[in-house]
């Protein structure tokens, strides 16, 4: 089974569909949008793959183990764990920024992701009687870019994605689990409509080599490449998704 925090739209929605087509079950965390999340399953169902949706706010703790006692409840045990759920406020300075607003982040793109990657790991760890598996950890082009102007908080915490997947990578090499994480440049999703960016990705893609903005499905397949077999010695690795950038 492949859990996947976020997929409801965007990143983890394109992941979670080229799973099910690809033979996996599939659960899907969510946060608000319940519509969204079961077109999401059905889309997944329709790919030939049993798949799930639970409501799931990464910044509570108990919200998280709920998440994964009731997918594998459902799903049987997790083979691979896609740690996508993320939030981005509007564009601003860093001297603009209010304590909510930095403290919200962190606890979502920070400490949710590290406490969804414990969970994890406590249940496919072979040295906590789990069979191994993969972790693929969505960061951004933002942790090494700095998104000054716009989104420094964000970058922060992308930074901090990194700087976790590379030490628990190592932590859990010898308990059968690879952990990599994915840095996506700028992607057509709707996340990009927080930013109070009129058209960013179109705006920014200028400064792209490859002359445009990316796609969900090309983040999807390199997330599903680090899940796989193909991948099998690959772990603590940052895999760049970003047309160059």
């Amino acid at each position: 089974m492949l859990l996947v925090t976020g997929g409801s739209r965007g990143i983890g929605a394109a992941t979670a569909v080229m799973a099910a087509a690809r033979g996996y079950d599939v659960a899907i965390g969510y946060v608000t949008d319940s519509t969204a999340a079961a077109e999401v399953v059905a889309a997944c169902e329709d790919a030939g793959g049993r798949a799930t949706s639970v409501r799931c706010d990464v910044a509570i703790e108990s919200e998280i183990e709920g998440l994964f006692e009731l997918a594998t409840e459902r799903l049987g045990p997790i083979r691979v764990f896609v740690n996508n759920a993320g939030i981005l406020h509007r564009a601003a300075r860093l001297d603009e920024m209010e304590l909510d607003r930095l403290e919200s982040v962190v606890a979502v793109n920070v400490v949710g992701a590290m406490l969804a990657a414990r969970e994890a790991v406590r249940r496919m760890s072979t040295a906590h009687g789990g069979s191994g598996g993969a972790i693929v950890n969505v960061s951004s082009a933002a942790s090494y870019l700095g998104s000054p102007n716009e989104f420094i908080d964000y970058a922060a915490t992308k930074g901090a994605i990194d700087t976790m997947t590379i030490g628990l990578a190592k932590e859990v090499a010898g308990e059968g689990i690879r952990v990599n994480a994915v840095r996506p440049g700028l992607i057509h999703t709707d996340i990009h409509e927080r930013s109070g960016i009129e058209r960013r990705v179109d705006t920014l893609a200028v400064h792209v080599p490859m002359q445009r903005g990316g796609h969900a499905d090309e983040v999807a397949e390199t997330i599903l490449w680090l899940a796989s077999d193909a991948a099998s010695y690959v772990t603590g690795t940052l895999v760049n998704c970003s047309g160059g950038r």
